[in-house]
């Protein structure tokens, strides 16, 4: 039996819609719009906020739970405790609220397993959206030596969800260095920032390269051989209000097989596709 197949997911449990036929969103908020809300297959939500994830999705639809898996915001309930025990790094520089997770730590990959993920899965959600991975070969990178192994790492904590709780959805934001090693072990990945950036120096939208476009499409794609069934969905982040601007980003993506969504950075609301 092939790896992609011994990974596959029962006919019965629910999966990523087929095809690219679909429409999915992000929405962070604690007020998600209902009526928008209803509008799109799969929901990207953050869990931890107090609502019923069945009260948001359409019949026949997924509500998919955030959750980052390479980085730890000192708000969450065991920051405290993961940086005791030695599974917290340094913080993010673009976000300071948030420190970096050692992948190849026990407690953190604890955390996850017996804690994070089964109170997501618990709450009714449909599966999870696996945020922050890039961050694993970025730290090492930055340091070869002290964090050797952290994308193996990384590759191993992915595997070991899907095979704890072989019924969720998984879908994996970026996570290249990565991705060929997990790709028949998950359902989707994100493109994210495909076209279009926000600018943290200039604080404003960028249109991307080229070059940059194809580097990730080109990942995707090549996930996409290791499993044919792996959904390829982007994130363009723009300004709302050029409508214009985000038609032609949902057009360029489509256009190339992939399933977008465009947002605001922030992602705190879905912003609805113009003239749908």
């Amino acid at each position: 039996m092939s790896q992609t197949n011994a990974c596959a997911k029962p006919a019965h449990e629910p999966r990523l819609p087929a095809g690219t036929d679909w429409r999915w969103a992000i929405d962070y908020g604690s007020a998600t719009d209902a009526t928008l809300a209803g509008q799109y297959d799969v929901l990207v939500l953050e869990p931890d906020h107090d609502r019923a994830p069945a009260s948001l999705r359409r019949p026949g639809g997924l509500a998919i739970g955030y959750i980052s898996l390479g980085e730890v915001e000192k708000s969450r309930p065991a920051a405290a405790s993961l940086a005791a025990a030695g599974a917290l790094l340094a913080a993010n520089p673009h976000w300071p609220d948030a420190r970096y997770a050692d992948l190849r730590h026990t407690r953190w990959r604890a955390e996850v397993l017996d804690k994070l993920v089964p109170a997501i899965l618990a709450k009714g959600y449909n599966g999870i959206f696996m945020d922050t991975l890039d961050n694993a070969e970025a730290m090492e990178r930055a340091n070869p030596i002290g964090n050797a192994g952290m994308v193996d790492a990384a590759a191993s904590l992915v595997r070991a969800i899907h095979e704890r709780f072989p019924a969720a959805i998984i879908v994996m934001n970026r996570g290249y260095a990565l991705l060929p090693k997990v790709a028949d072990a998950i359902d989707g990945v994100l493109g994210e920032a495909m076209a279009t950036r926000w600018n943290f120096r200039t604080r404003t939208y960028d249109t991307l390269s080229e070059g940059d476009w194809n580097w990730q499409a080109g990942r995707l794609r090549a996930a996409r051989q290791v499993n044919p069934a792996l959904a390829l969905m982007t994130l363009d982040y723009w300004e709302p209000g050029d409508a214009a601007g985000v038609q032609a980003l949902y057009a360029r993506e489509r256009a190339a097989g992939f399933v977008p969504y465009v947002s605001v950075l922030a992602l705190d609301r879905i912003v609805p596709e113009p003239g749908r």
